[in-house]
C-alpha cells in the first residue's frame, strides 16, 4: 500500500510540468489601496514599455549600427515582453532570454568599442523588469533560479567571447542590477503573502467567535427549555402516573385518558431532549438523534387525537411505495400539525385526513368541519402553518391552507417525490 502511494506520488511529480516551465497565467494583481489607483501600476508598466521599445530600437539602429528590418523588431520585442510579463512572468522571462541573445549575437559581430555587451541597457532595463514581475508573483525558489540562469546567460556569452574585442562586459552589472530587483521583488512577494495569510487568520478568528457565540447561545436556550419546560412535562407525566390512585374506583375511560396524557408527556420529553441535544451541538446536521417519525405511526397519531374528542377518519388512495426520509418526516409533521391545530380550533369537529401516492407526488390532505363548539383562547405565536409551508417548500412542493364554505379548515400539501431523493 505504501509502495503504491509512492509511486502515485511520482506519477504526480512528474506529470507537474518543471517550475520553470510553468506557463500558467499569473495575472498581475492591482493594489489594494487607494481604490482609484489600484490599476496605476498596470499603466506604468505599459508606458515604460512603450519608451522603453523606442529607446532600445534607437539605441540598436542608431548606436550599436543594427539593420533598421532587425533592430526595430528586436528593440519593440525586448519591450513587449514587458507587457507580457504582468499576465504570463514565467512564459515572458523566456522569451526575454531568446530575445536578450538574439540582441547580444546581432550586435556582437559589429560592436563599437566600448560599447557594453552582452547587455544592452534597455536590455538590462527590460529583463530587470521582467524578473521583478516574475519575482512578485512566484515562490522564491523559481524566483532564485530563474535569477541564476539569466546570470549564467550572460556570463556564458563572456565566457566564450562572441563578439569582437574590445568592449565591455555588462554581465557582472546585469548581475548585481537582476540581484537586487528579484531581492525586492520576492520581498514584497512575502509581504504580501503574509497580509493575506494574516487577513485570512482574521476572518478564521471572527468565523470561530462567532460559531463559538451562537453555540453558547444555544446552550442558553437549551438549558432555559430544560429547567422550564421539561420539568413541567415531567411532572405533567407524574401527576397522570399518579392520579388514578388519588380517584376511588376510577373508570377505564379516566385510566385510558390518564394514560394518554403521560404517554404524551413522556414522548414530548424525548423530544424535547432530542432537540436539545441538537441546539447543544457543534455541528447540528451531524448530531446524532433519535428515528424521526414516518407515515408508518400515523395510526399512533390518530388514535392520540381521538382521544382528545376529535372524530377522525383516514383515507389512502394509490399503491403505498417506500418515500425518502426526508418526504416521510414531511408528510408526518404536516398531518401532526394539522390535526394539532384542529384540536386547538375546532373542538368537537370531524376530521378527515386523506394521503394520496402517485408517481412523482405524494398528496397529503386534512380538512375538518366546523367546530362543535366555541375554541378555547389559544396561546402561542401561531407559526405552525409557516413551518408546515417551510417543509414543503423544502422539498420543491407546496402547502395551501385555507377555512371551507362551511366554516371548517383545510390544509393541502403537494410533496414531490424526484426532489427528495437529496434528502435521504
Amino acid at each position: 500500500m505504501a509502495g503504491e502511494e509512492n509511486l502515485n506520488r511520482w506519477e504526480r511529480a512528474a506529470l507537474r510540468p518543471p517550475e520553470l516551465w510553468n506557463f500558467e497565467a499569473m495575472p498581475l494583481p492591482p493594489m489594494a489601496r487607494p481604490r482609484w489607483l489600484r490599476r496605476l501600476p498596470h499603466v506604468l508598466i505599459g508606458y515604460g514599455a512603450l519608451t522603453l521599445a523606442i529607446l532600445g530600437s534607437d539605441e540598436l539602429v542608431n548606436q550599436f549600427r543594427v539593420h533598421g528590418q532587425y533592430g526595430i523588431p528586436l528593440g519593440v520585442a525586448t519591450a513587449a515582453v514587458v507587457g507580457y510579463a504582468m499576465r504570463r512572468p514565467l512564459a515572458a522571462w523566456w522569451m526575454s532570454l531568446g530575445i536578450a541573445a538574439l540582441t547580444a549575437f546581432a550586435v556582437g559581430g559589429q560592436l563599437p568599442g566600448g560599447q557594453p555587451w552582452p547587455w544592452t541597457v534597455p536590455g538590462v532595463i527590460a529583463n530587470a523588469a521582467v524578473l521583478f514581475l516574475l519575482a512578485l508573483r512566484v515562490r522564491t525558489r523559481i524566483a532564485v533560479k530563474a535569477l541564476v540562469v539569466t546570470v549564467g546567460v550572460g556570463f556564458v556569452f563572456d565566457l566564450f567571447g562572441l563578439a569582437m574585442p574590445p568592449y565591455n562586459s555588462s554581465s557582472a552589472t546585469a548581475a548585481l542590477v537582476y540581484a537586487v530587483v528579484v531581492l525586492v521583488g520576492t520581498s514584497l512577494h512575502g509581504r504580501r503573502e503574509a497580509r493575506d495569510r494574516l487577513a485570512e487568520q482574521e476572518s478564521l478568528t471572527a468565523e470561530e467567535r462567532s460559531r463559538r457565540t451562537l453555540l453558547e447561545e444555544r446552550n442558553r436556550i437549551a438549558r432555559e427549555l430544560h429547567d422550564v419546560v421539561a420539568h413541567h412535562m415531567s411532572v405533567i407525566s407524574i401527576q397522570a402516573q399518579v392520579a388514578p390512585h388519588l380517584v376511588r374506583n376510577p373508570s377505564d375511560e379516566l385510566k385510558e385518558n390518564l394514560e394518554g396524557i403521560r404517554e404524551n408527556a413522556l414522548e414530548a420529553l424525548t423530544e424535547l431532549r432530542r432537540v436539545l441535544g441538537v441546539l447543544r451541538s457543534e455541528n447540528p446536521e451531524g448530531a446524532p438523534h433519535a428515528p424521526q417519525p414516518t407515515l408508518d405511526r400515523l395510526d399512533s397519531l390518530v388514535e392520540n387525537v381521538r382521544s382528545a374528542g376529535l372524530s377522525i377518519t383516514t383515507d389512502t388512495s394509490g399503491e403505498p411505495h417506500p418515500l425518502s426520509p426526508g418526504v416521510e418526516l414531511s408528510a408526518y409533521r404536516i398531518i401532526q400539525e394539522a390535526l394539532s391545530n384542529a384540536i386547538r380550533h375546532a373542538p368537537g369537529a370531524e376530521v378527515r385526513v386523506e394521503i394520496a401516492y402517485k408517481p412523482s407526488v405524494l398528496g397529503v390532505r386534512v380538512i375538518n368541519t366546523a367546530p362543535a363548539k366555541p375554541a378555547p383562547p389559544s396561546p402561542g405565536a401561531g407559526h405552525g402553518l409557516l413551518g408546515m409551508r417551510e417543509r414543503a417548500a423544502m422539498l420543491g412542493g407546496g402547502l395551501a391552507a385555507g377555512r371551507t364554505p362551511d366554516g371548517g379548515y383545510e390544509v393541502t400539501a403537494h410533496l414531490p417525490l424526484q426532489a427528495s431523493k437529496d434528502d435521504a
